[in-house]
């Protein structure tokens, strides 16, 4: 419920500070006191739009704090937790409002957005007006205020569960169709695929592991040349070692007989032969060492070939391949099992759509019986407050081929005015006075299911008297003993049936030549004086005494 309001430099009103109790709270006073401006500085706190045209003149801002106290499962407290606001104690909204029309929102001295200060406000405070863009009860809630009324939120939400499931079953399955028919419009090219690219068995990181190999590979084969030529040289075809090793022999002959002028040059020979011969150990060794096989490089090379053509043809990079294959795989599986599978997600798509229908049949039925039930409560709040020849009526429209997360219904509030005349949507038909009255009489039935914790009225009694106007203030009555209720009246019988008054009276300032907007909360005997006032106008008389009176132990004993 509303705490407290406190109003800085809006309009008329310099200070203002109010503190409001449980019950029905009534505001009364002349016409121009500024009653008005005190519900469109409040509107301004619960995320209205603003205007700098709101700010006091001579203020270079204005300012209003309106301060709730909410139960701990108050559905605004799971918005302040999912936006990281602390809630713990009361809930403060406070905007602040420049004169070049800028405002700034605050949640618990937290800055939030105009928007976030709206959705609170909206969960907070209803304000109801003879304007339909003043009343909250609009059309797009009627579904969730009959639902609140029969009790069928709980229902509501298990058919929006098993929406969500049905449309997630129907998706898997238009997925797998789809899946399907892009296969099997490829399916010859998936299967050369697959045997290509199976034959082909590539690997991750094959490619720059061949390259490597080549590049060295191609360098052994250029000093494997060299070698093989040097090995040749040392000890092929063309070796001198044969020559050399008959020459020693020979002149090892003829060592005896002129040995001085032979060894010299045998023994020079035979350190070349072991000269040679050690080259051709070292040829031989660098040979094995560089271990160039022409056959390994030219496999290596018709294998990098198939590899990159493969990545040419099916437009991928050559390490991609093993994916690409793995996808082609999946797609010929696909072809070869996915009928099976296609047909096991549509039975489950048919399974949850079966599941949702009835629950959504069995939801449509029971808010048709709850609609009955409703108009039934409504008009029987009518004749008092001289609506006797209008009907409220619950249109309910079903369309089982336009299935939402609601289930088939379409809920909007109705009336037909007199006998004879067209029913329409209540937003347009009733005129000002009876869409206030209307509205009344359904937040009565309403008042302790999908209602906000206070209701504004704002002046709904203009224009009646007596009997209604005193049918309107025993309904608001009624209304604050389960929610709070502030109401804005001219009528002497509503405010005669509150537990909470205050007057509000446009004043002058002393000093200064300018006028202002005070409020003061009424103590019984003034209260009387009030009602006294608003019976008579200017003058109180004493009759008009008398009859303030009448009214409030009337309103006592009807407590």
């Amino acid at each position: 419920m509303l705490v407290a309001l406190s109003i800085r430099d809006i309009v008329l009103i310099e200070r203002l500070d109010l503190s409001f109790q449980p019950g029905l709270t009534v505001l009364t006073g002349e016409t121009g006191a500024g009653k008005s401006i005190l519900l469109d500085a409040f509107t301004l706190a619960l995320g209205g739009r603003g205007d700098g045209a709101l700010v006091r003149q001579g203020a270079a801002q204005g300012q209003v704090t309106a301060e709730f106290d909410l139960a701990a499962d108050h559905p605004a407290r799971a918005v302040l937790t999912e936006a990281g606001i602390d809630d713990d104690g009361a809930l403060v909204l406070r905007r602040v409002q420049h004169g070049d029309g800028r405002t700034r929102a605050f949640v618990n001295d937290q800055s939030v957005s105009a928007q976030m200060l709206r959705n609170l406000g909206k969960r907070l405070v209803e304000i109801h007006g003879q304007h339909d863009d003043r009343a909250l009860v609009d059309s797009s809630s009627h579904r969730a205020l009959l639902d609140a009324y029969g009790g069928l939120a709980e229902r509501a939400e298990e058919v929006g569960t098993l929406w969500r499931s049905w449309r997630a079953a129907r998706t898997a399955a238009a997925e797998e169709k789809a899946r399907l028919d892009e296969a099997a419009q490829e399916a010859d090219f998936i299967r050369h695929a697959v045997e290509e690219l199976t034959a082909l068995s590539p690997e991750a990181g094959e490619e720059e592991r061949l390259a490597e190999r080549r590049t060295q590979m191609m360098r052994f084969e250029k000093i494997a040349t060299d070698l093989t030529d040097a090995q040749d040289a040392v000890g092929g075809a063309n070796s001198p070692i044969p020559g050399l090793a008959a020459a020693v022999r020979r002149l090892e002959r003829r060592a005896g007989e002129v040995e001085s002028l032979v060894r010299p040059a045998v023994e020079a020979i035979d350190a070349a032969l072991n000269a040679l011969d050690l080259a051709r150990s070292h040829l031989d060794a660098a040979l094995r060492e560089a271990d160039f096989d022409p056959r390994e490089l030219e496999r290596i090379e018709e294998r990098l070939f198939a590899l990159r053509a493969a990545g040419r043809k099916f437009a991928c990079r050559v390490d991609d391949l093993p994916a690409v294959a793995a996808r082609f795989a999946d797609k010929l599986d696909a072809l070869d099992h996915g009928a099976e599978t296609l047909k096991q997600l549509e039975a489950r798509a048919a399974e949850a759509e079966a599941a949702y229908r009835r629950a959504a049949r069995d939801l449509s039925e029971k808010r048709r019986a709850t609609a009955a039930a409703l108009d039934e409560a409504v008009n029987a709040e009518l004749p008092p407050l001289k609506l006797e020849r209008a009907r409220f009526i619950t249109e309910v429209q079903s369309d089982e081929a336009e299935a939402q997360v609601d289930g088939y219904d379409r809920v909007e509030f109705w009336v037909q005015t007199n006998p004879g005349t067209r029913a329409g949507p209540m937003m347009k038909v009733a005129s000002g006075g009876e869409l206030a009255r209307f509205l009344l009489a359904l937040k009565v039935v309403l008042a302790d299911r999908g209602s906000a914790p206070t209701l504004v009225f704002d002046e709904i009694d203009t224009g009646v008297g007596g009997a209604v106007a005193d049918a309107i203030g025993a309904r608001l009555a009624r209304l604050g003993g389960r929610v709070q209720v502030v109401a804005v009246t001219h009528a002497p019988q509503v405010a005669a049936r509150a537990e909470n008054h205050f007057r509000i009276a446009k004043e002058a300032v002393a000093d200064l030549d300018r006028v202002a907007t005070r409020v003061a909360s009424l103590a019984p005997d003034h209260r009387r004086e009030e009602i006294a006032r608003m019976l008579s106008g200017a003058e109180v008389t004493s009759e008009a005494r008398a009859a303030a009176e009448r009214l409030l132990r009337s309103a006592e004993s009807a407590k």
